[in-house]
């Protein structure tokens, strides 16, 4: 059994910090200068919950199951459909969610919170629990108490787990940070999709509704596809410049917002 370098381990807490720190230093500032509410905080967590999570997960089981190999041995295909379903499941899930919860006070801040929300709960589900089980699992392994452990499993559950976690000791350090980077990508992205939806709602566009979905299957289509061809940190890069173009975009649309309520 390997051992887990140090500039892994402290990736790890990096990305934790990231995950789990960034969603409510934002929530914290979106309530005290934003004066948001924070229970557009809970309406965004639960809602990606709710489509993410539970309905497009049973969406990827039925497809898989169907298709097998034939979507997900396909680099194109794949990222063809996870774009496609990503965005439709979590902006209609906005766009549901909002339009339901509209008279809670839905308002630009309360959209951004609402974003916050969103995206938080995926980093501390995603990164966040991830990031906690690695570095566990990786002082134990270094400190030589996670071996004895296997001792009491059969012989295919240890190779499993050993195929497992050789993961933490042969990955670069270097996609332990960016593990954290991608984080402040996505939650960006989800506030700013947050706002392109509220207007949706508060102006009636539902082509705003469709810029949406275009948007974040096309972010995510270009996560898989490029995954395949580039590094990691090449495609940290390429997702940044692009999110920060549409970050400055819809902070001018918010910035435009004159709305007082």
């Amino acid at each position: 059994m390997g051992t887990v370098p140090v500039l892994s381990i402290v990736g790890m807490c990096f990305a934790f910090l990231v995950a789990v720190g960034l969603p409510m230093v934002l929530m914290v500032y979106a309530f005290l200068k934003l004066k948001a509410d924070m229970r557009w905080f809970g309406i965004g967590a639960v809602t990606f919950i709710v489509f993410a999570l539970v309905l497009e997960q049973c969406l990827h089981f039925v497809m898989v199951r169907h298709f097998g190999e034939a979507l997900t041995e396909n680099l194109l295909l794949k990222a063809v459909y996870g774009g496609i379903a990503a965005g439709v499941f979590e902006e209609v899930g906005r766009f549901t969610s909002m339009n339901l919860f509209k008279r809670k006070g839905l308002n630009k801040r309360n959209a951004i919170m609402y974003g916050i929300g969103h995206g938080g709960i995926e980093a501390i589900i995603i990164v966040g629990l991830t990031s906690i089980s690695n570095l566990i699992t990786s002082i134990m392994i270094n400190t030589g108490t996670f071996e004895p452990m296997l001792s009491s499993i059969d012989v295919d559950t240890k190779e499993q787990t050993m195929n497992q976690i050789s993961l933490l000791w042969t990955t670069g350090s270097l996609d332990f940070y960016l593990a954290g980077v991608e984080r402040v990508v996505a939650i960006t992205l989800h506030i700013c999709l947050s706002y392109i939806v509220y207007r949706s709602v508060k102006d009636k566009k539902v082509k705003l509704l469709f810029l949406a979905i275009v948007l974040h299957a096309g972010l995510d289509f270009v996560t898989v596809l490029l995954a395949g061809y580039v590094s990691s940190l090449v495609l940290e890069i390429v997702l940044l410049v692009l999110v920060c173009i549409l970050a400055v975009l819809v902070y001018k649309m918010y910035s435009k917002n004159r709305e007082t309520a």
